[in-house]
């Protein structure tokens, strides 16, 4: 067989591979571009050994971004994020809790802080290992909403983020997730 005749036999093989792998390139590129730059990382899930793609976690979707401690006054607040959780879920919301020791607040042991939220308060939406949320080691999504918006100055801080990450809203820890004005912005981003 010739040459010429090799190259002709196989050429339609490989302008198929070539086609197919141009396609992967392209939905994987624009799976992602729908993600936030901000959620383009992955962390662990608390008391787990899973990481949770946060970019997967929330595409094309409102978030509320909080960062937690298990041993602050405002830790009941997670009875009411749970049930913003559950209210709001199906219409799109993702809550994320942020577990940080940064204000000497969160339990010693992962275990222990784990317990706090899913035995105490019941927790069902997204828990994150614990991590920096404020300083020069801050977590990359802190990292973004401080300079969007300002760094957590205590724990129980909200960030409501649009759908595509720009829109970014801060309430305060004294801001109960049962506050008028939260659910009236949870509600415009649905």
């Amino acid at each position: 067989m010739a040459l010429n005749q090799i190259k002709l036999r196989y050429l339609p093989g490989i302008a198929s591979a070539l086609c197919l792998l141009n396609f992967s390139i392209f939905w994987a590129a624009s799976s992602h571009a729908a993600c936030a730059e901000m959620f383009e990382v992955s962390m662990r899930k608390l008391h787990s050994q899973r990481q949770i793609d946060l970019c997967d976690l929330t595409q094309k979707k409102p978030v509320l971004i909080v960062n937690t401690a298990s041993h602050c006054g405002f830790t009941p607040q997670f009875r009411g994020l749970e049930k913003l959780h559950l209210r709001y879920k199906d219409r799109g919301l993702v809550v994320i809790g942020f577990s940080s020791n940064d204000f000497n607040q969160e339990a010693s042991k992962e275990a222990k802080a784990a317990t706090v939220c899913y035995v105490n308060y019941g927790v069902t939406f997204t828990m994150l290992a614990p991590s920096h949320v404020k300083g020069p080691s801050a977590n990359p999504v802190f990292v973004s909403l401080r300079a969007a918006s300002q760094e957590p100055g205590w724990n129980f801080n909200k960030y409501l983020v649009g759908r595509e990450g720009k829109k970014i809203e801060h309430y305060e820890s004294r801001v109960a997730p049962n506050d008028a004005e939260l659910i009236k912005a949870i509600e415009s981003l649905l």
